[in-house]
Order: structure tokens, then sequence, then C-alpha cells
């Protein structure tokens, strides 16, 4: 699955020139905390929450409330922004969103191409495509299976459910210790019972089972 199937286009954006309150506005009136920072259609930083309450005076200030709104309002966003983000390709696979956001420590990347803004990806966007993915919402049934970690395997045991004429719809499988994996097998139908049978006595262990009706 590529970045450009699940990141939102058109997202808000905020200038340089612009101030604090209309970041703080911006970000109030959709719900969101950070906004890329876009000049002449040119992605030149990003803006948080974050960045906003950590240049905004404390609540310990001598300072009046008019005197806080004064300087908020002279603050421009290039001047608390942060320049030359992370950003990643609209071509790039989701794994490589996932693993730069991880290691980055980042909540978001905007999305460029060239050196243009063309959306923004973010961990909730990441999430709902690992729950797309393994079929978590669907209707059926999810058999999480430990098994030896050695060629072959999985076709055995994906026979069993073949076997069966059941309609395998996801398979994941996830590398464990000691040589052995777990596999996880969706299928559409909520009657597992001979299948469960027959995995068990071609002496595969069944750790879980899930079914959403």
């Amino acid at each position: 699955m590529f970045v450009r199937s699940r990141m939102t286009t058109n997202p808000f954006i905020i200038s340089p020139d612009h101030t604090i309150p209309d970041a703080q506005e911006i970000m109030m009136k959709n719900g969101i905390r950070r906004l890329p920072v876009v000049k002449n259609g040119k992605l030149v930083g990003v803006v948080t929450k974050e960045d906003i309450d950590r240049y905004s005076p404390s609540q310990a200030t001598s300072l009046s409330m008019s005197e806080i709104t004064y300087i908020l309002s002279k603050t421009k966003i290039k001047q608390i922004m942060t320049k030359d983000p992370v950003v990643i390709s609209p071509n790039a696979l989701l794994e490589e969103a996932a693993i730069l956001m991880r290691d980055q420590r980042v909540g978001f990347l905007p999305v460029v191409d060239g050196d243009k803004l063309v959306g923004i990806i973010t961990e909730s966007d990441i999430f709902d495509a690992f729950i797309e993915l393994l079929g978590f919402r669907e209707r059926g049934t999810r058999l999480t299976i430990e098994t030896i970690d050695e060629p072959g395997i999985l076709l055995k045991l994906i026979s069993i459910f073949t076997g069966h004429g059941a309609n395998i719809t996801r398979v994941a499988v996830y590398r464990g210790s000691g040589g052995k994996s777990d596999v996880v097998v969706g299928i559409s139908s909520l009657n597992t019972t001979e299948i469960e049978k027959s995995i068990e006595e071609e002496g595969f262990n069944i750790r879980y089972k899930l079914q959403n009706k």
C-alpha cells in the first residue's frame, strides 16, 4: 500500500508570514494540532501546537493579557516553525512512512512531490491502514496459529483452509523466537469447527480466535 492511497490531500496549511493567533485559529477551528508551512506552493516548514505552547508566555508570567496578545500577534510562524522537516514521497510505501515516523519520533509527515506539498500522512492514517490490512473489522474469523518457522509450513497450513473450501481474506506472519512464528489467517466464514479440528490434527497450535459477526 502506498502513501498516496492513505494520505490526506489538500491539508490545512499556513504561510510563514502568518502569526501565532492565525495558526491557533486554524487549529482550533478544525481540530488539528499541526500545520505544514507553505510559501508559493513550496513546503518550507511545519508548526505544531507544541511549538506554539513552547513560544507562548507561561501562566506564571507577570505580563497582562493584552501584553501577551500583543506579543503573540507579532510573532510570525517563520520564527517558531521547524525548518527542513522530515518528508516523504507519495510513491513511498506505508511501511516506509511508519518507520520514518518511528525513527524520527514525529506524528505526521508532509507528503511532497519534488518540493510541492501534495498531502500529509499521520499516525492515525497508519493505524487505520493496519486495521484494514489485517481485516480486524471485517465479518469472519481470524485464527492465530503457532507454527514452526521452516520452509513449506505456510503452504501446509494454507492447504488445510483451502481443503475445507474456506475463502482466505488475510494472511500475516509474525516472526517469534525459538524457531517459531505466529500465522494469522483470516477467512470470511464464522463456522470454523472442522477447520480448527484439522489444524490441530496436523500438529498446529491455535493460540487465539477472533470472530466478527
